[in-house]
């Protein structure tokens, strides 16, 4: 390859605007590769770290933001055996703890952390998947251990997380509901889930409708706050498992300690800021991508499309939660 320099978008002020710089293109070095990049997926921590309100997810500016990518590799650094120039992946590469984000025509990022994207998704869809993906992985996989037979509640159904999680659910066997407003109903129906209205119906209502008053077997909040509170009452006593990608603020633990339940917390950041465990969020990846492939694992895309131009007017949108569905911005054609 004979480009030498590219075109990226760094954010030089906190809560500022993205500038357009040309930058040298990085040289991979031992275990990178060079990617090309094609989208840059948009998650609600993008807008965090812009307005420097992700304190767990420090990223000393100037800095180039964008944490999900899909691409073309152009060049592997030395120790790279498991990809080639001229494959297409995706993947959670940077945009924290000092790594370059994907709002640039090219990155040097560590190849344990990509994995070859699904044969039957576009880029820009590719790009909408990683974050998303892995953190409900690392829940319900994971922590949980979810199993076909068991009744899984996933609050926040039809959000980024949420729609992921109640598709693995699925696809792991398990009986699935989640919690949504009645605008969204349809939207975790279509993804094999059982729509519950949370605005309506009390807990102590939709445990005993749905479980006979025993309590869902694994819980994933995707929300936070009151809703993780929530979490706690409806799990089922001594087997049950509570998930949390949202775990903030004070909770009282004794609801789930007088069911003799078990809690989790999800944090997928935290190999890219420690560069610990990364191989695992390639395989994770590898494992969605047959997922995708096979038709289990479809992101819910908004249908409004944006370039390195309008970049920001994206990363706003999802900052203020306007989103339907995940947003993308697509760095080449």
């Amino acid at each position: 390859m004979t480009t030498t320099s590219m075109r990226a978008l760094v954010l030089e002020a906190t809560d500022g605007p993205f500038l357009s710089r040309t930058l040298p293109v990085p040289v991979p070095g031992p275990g990178q590769v060079l990617l090309e990049i094609a989208a840059s997926g948009v998650n609600p921590l993008d807008g965090k770290i812009r307005a420097g309100k992700a304190a767990h997810a420090r990223h000393a500016l100037p800095a180039v933001l964008g944490m999900d990518v899909a691409g073309v590799v152009r060049a592997v650094g030395p120790g790279v055996a498991r990809l080639r120039v001229g494959d297409q992946v995706y993947g959670l590469t940077g945009g924290v703890g000092g790594l370059q984000g994907s709002l640039a025509e090219f990155a040097a990022v560590d190849a344990d952390l990509l994995a070859r994207k699904p044969a039957n998704l576009s880029m820009r869809e590719a790009a909408a998947l990683p974050l998303i993906t892995i953190t409900a992985w690392e829940g319900l996989v994971d922590r949980a251990r979810t199993r076909a037979g068991q009744k899984v509640l996933v609050h926040g159904g039809a959000g980024g997380v949420g729609h992921v999680a109640v598709q693995l659910a699925k696809a792991l066997g398990a009986e699935v509901y989640a919690t949504v407003s009645p605008e969204q109903a349809e939207t975790v129906r279509r993804f094999g889930a059982t729509p519950i209205d949370y605005r309506t119906t009390a807990v102590e209502a939709y445990v005993a409708e749905h479980t006979g008053g025993l309590g869902f077997d694994v819980i994933y909040d995707t929300v936070g706050g009151a809703v993780l509170d929530a979490a706690f009452q409806a799990v089922r006593p001594h087997v049950g498992h509570v998930l949390s990608c949202l775990g903030w603020g004070t909770h009282a633990l004794a609801p789930l300690s007088f069911r003799a339940a078990s809690y989790s917390g999800v944090f997928t950041l935290l190999p890219l800021l420690t560069g610990e465990g990364r191989a695992h969020h390639g395989h994770i990846l590898e494992e969605a991508a047959k997922l995708a492939e096979r038709g289990q694992l479809v992101p819910l895309m908004d249908a409004r499309r944006y370039t390195l131009d309008s970049a920001l007017a994206a990363h706003e949108e999802v900052a203020a939660g306007r989103a339907r569905g995940r947003l993308v911005v697509e760095v080449r054609a």
